[in-house]
């Protein structure tokens, strides 16, 4: 899933940057591709270990 993640990301900031480049700037396709980034950001973040996942289960 990474491996398909990471790349769709780098399309996405890619575009948006390609589109505030523009002259003629659509704020549209701005907001999906920034979207679409975020949403990958949420999926690969939701992966990582909280770095207080020990001191929670040792509270318990």
């Amino acid at each position: 899933m990474k491996k398909f993640l990471i790349p769709i990301m780098i399309i996405a900031i890619l575009v948006a940057f390609y589109e505030q480049r523009s002259q003629d700037k659509n704020v549209y396709i701005t907001v999906i591709a920034i979207a679409v980034f975020m949403f990958g950001m949420m999926r690969l973040s939701a992966k990582t270990p909280s770095k207080n996942q020990d001191k929670e289960e040792g509270n318990v």
